[in-house]
């Protein structure tokens, strides 16, 4: 095994880490917003039928909701495996299970068919989605942080959070596709299942790459000195607290909007009657550009320092809110693809980037995978899970206005503004050393 040391001089073997990782993430976030795509198009007439459209698409969107609730579980649970089994170990783990749940929503048989036990077995499936998904991408970033040397390290578990948007995208340029070339009923009947079966060979790939990497050595240094903590997780509320609740903070205003632009846009063109082949085209040509931005505000987070890039892209998005709803209203191609641009491709990749080493850098080696889960799948769970569950009732109660939405964007905004900036700057080219060990090799 590798020590740290030389993975300082071997940009090979973190570039073959981070790759993996996004690759990894990519699989199973693809599966995770694969759901979300269809629970807007589709699942709400396919598995809650209702006499009010809007009624099955809120039940639908319900159950997009309730993987979010599972994900601090996994978060706990799979944290607690990184730190004291391996990193590795729970990675391949939450493939799987993701992976595999995924698959088996494109066999379920549908309310038609077998009536109540179709959204039973649906949410089922979407608890253990989200349980896996709340493992991964703690797991994955820190496994490429901690490969990374430390003057690099924003710029390189960077290359994790494009697995993010690439999982989104697939899915959502298969539903185009599909849309475009099938008919209405063609898609109700069985071309919406097309995704989910598919999703099994991103899997696959995904499986076969993480298995071919090895422990992170900086993880690998501290089981062989027996120095892994027995209760990562209540070490973390412990020693933590101020950190975990600024990290969540920090982390609302990225999970919310993604959600928002990606997600929730859907539902809100399906009230007002908007193109939503016009929306999804434009998010499709925002994602791509984000993923080629990504790596630059990680590069930007190594040099300026994660706070400022991070805050950056919270006020940006905040600004843009209502600009952005007044565009997609227009409903015209030009007008959407730039705000689409400006919130997506700059405002969420600004915070999204940073997030992959400015987390890691919190904690200590020992407790470092429980502590990024703790943040992420909390902050995800009240920026994303809530809204999932809200949305469609905001916009009820609006009667189909986009204020409630903004509204609720603003106030996440400026929560994670101030939870940014109670925060420590953590970047080591910053301020000149790391917040905590990272192993011998760099004490």
């Amino acid at each position: 095994m590798a020590n740290h040391s030389e993975l300082e001089n071997n940009t090979p073997v973190i570039k073959r880490v981070a790759t993996a990782s996004a690759i990894g993430t990519a699989a199973e976030y693809y599966d995770f917003f694969a759901y979300g795509t269809a629970a807007v198009l589709f699942f709400g007439h396919l598995f809650f039928p209702s006499t009010d459209p809007l009624i099955s698409t809120l039940a639908a969107f319900a159950t997009y909701a309730v993987g979010f609730l599972a994900r601090p579980l996994g978060g706990i649970v799979f944290g607690h495996i990184g730190d004291k089994v391996g990193r590795k170990k729970a990675l391949v783990i939450t493939i799987l299970i993701v992976g595999l749940g995924t698959f088996c929503i494109g066999l379920l048989p549908t309310y038609e068919k077998i009536g109540i036990w179709a959204p039973i077995l649906l949410i089922l499936i979407r608890i253990l989605q989200g349980f896996g998904v709340g493992g991964e991408q703690a797991g994955a970033v820190l496994m490429t942080a901690e490969y990374s040397q430390p003057k690099r390290r924003g710029f390189y578990a960077s290359w994790v959070q494009i697995g993010a948007p690439v999982g989104f995208l697939l899915p959502l340029a298969l539903f185009a596709a599909l849309n475009a070339t099938l008919s209405p009923e063609q898609m109700m009947d069985w071309g919406w299942r097309v995704p989910f079966l598919l999703s099994l060979l991103l899997v696959i790939v995904g499986l076969f790459i993480r298995l071919r990497i090895d422990e992170s050595p900086v993880f690998a240094q501290i089981r062989e000195t027996k120095a892994a903590e027995s209760r990562p997780v209540i070490e973390v509320i412990r020693d933590f607290p101020a950190i975990v609740v600024k990290g969540v903070c920090a982390k609302l205003v990225e999970a919310c909007t993604f959600a928002m632009f990606t997600v929730i846009v859907l539902a809100y063109a399906k009230a007002n009657h908007l193109n939503e082949t016009l929306l999804m085209e434009t998010m499709i040509i925002a994602i791509i550009l984000e993923i080629m931005i990504i790596p630059v505000m990680g590069h930007l987070s190594d040099k300026f320092g994660r706070k400022p890039i991070y805050i950056t892209g919270a006020i940006l998005q905040v600004i843009m809110i209502v600009p952005f709803f007044m565009a997609i209203n227009q409903d015209t191609f030009w007008l959407t693809q730039l705000a689409m641009i400006m919130v997506l491709t700059f405002g969420h990749s600004m915070c999204y980037a940073p997030q992959a080493s400015f987390f890691p850098e919190l904690f200590p080696t020992h407790i470092r995978c429980s502590g990024i889960a703790l943040i992420w799948q909390i902050g995800s769970l009240i920026g994303s899970g809530v809204l999932g569950l809200v949305a469609i009732k905001i916009l009820q109660m609006t009667g189909g206005h986009y204020y409630g939405l903004a509204g609720y964007v603003i106030v996440l905004g400026v929560i994670s503004v101030i939870g940014l900036m109670l925060m420590p700057e953590s970047a080591p080219q910053k301020i000149g050393k790391e917040l905590h060990s990272w192993g011998k090799s760099q004490s």
